[in-house]
Formats: structure tokens, C-alpha cells, sequence
């Protein structure tokens, strides 16, 4: 069994591959949308603004991947999720008991 140190190491390491993911993500929407943007300033912008639809649907993704990277989370948060852990594990245990009365 892994060590207390070890889980939080790993643990760790996955989150920063998680934020390494998101920058890399709003690294590509930036250059994407922008070449996007050029190419509807070059044909026309005040016609019609076509590149906004893309930016938006995508900024959607990517404002949950933000989210996701940086715990921001108003629901369901961590200790939250310990919690609800507990919970459940308190629940299971008060079921065996009253099976075994």
C-alpha cells in the first residue's frame, strides 16, 4: 500500500498535468480564434462577425476545463466530496450493524 506522501505526490502530479493541460488548451483557442478573427476582418467583419460563434461555443469548453484545472467547482468541492464520503461510509456501516441485530 502507498504511502500517505506517495498518494499526495501523486495526486499533485496529476493536478499540475491538469493546469499543464488547460494552458496548453487556451494556448491553442487563442491562436485558433484569432486566426479566425483575421480571417473575418479580412472578409468583412462589419458584415457579418461569424468568428464570435466559434469563440463563444469554445470559450464554454474551455471556461469547464478551467474550472475542472483549478478546482473551481460551486457545487461539489473537496472537502465536500470527503464528506459526502464519509457519509456514505457511515450509512453502509449503520446498515451492516442493524443486519446483524
Amino acid at each position: 500500500m502507498e504511502t500517505d506522501k506517495e498518494m499526495r505526490y501523486y495526486e499533485a502530479k496529476e493536478r499540475v498535468k491538469e493546469i499543464k493541460a488547460f494552458y496548453i488548451h487556451l494556448i491553442t483557442y487563442i491562436v485558433i480564434i484569432g486566426f479566425l478573427a483575421f480571417l473575418n476582418f479580412k472578409d468583412g467583419f462589419y458584415e457579418y462577425p461569424w468568428f464570435l460563434w466559434p469563440a463563444a461555443g469554445w470559450g464554454v469548453g474551455l471556461a469547464f476545463n478551467a474550472a475542472s484545472a483549478f478546482r473551481i467547482n460551486p457545487f461539489f468541492n473537496k472537502n465536500g466530496e470527503k464528506k459526502k464520503i464519509e457519509q456514505y461510509m457511515q450509512e453502509e456501516e449503520e446498515v451492516t450493524q442493524q443486519r446483524w441485530e
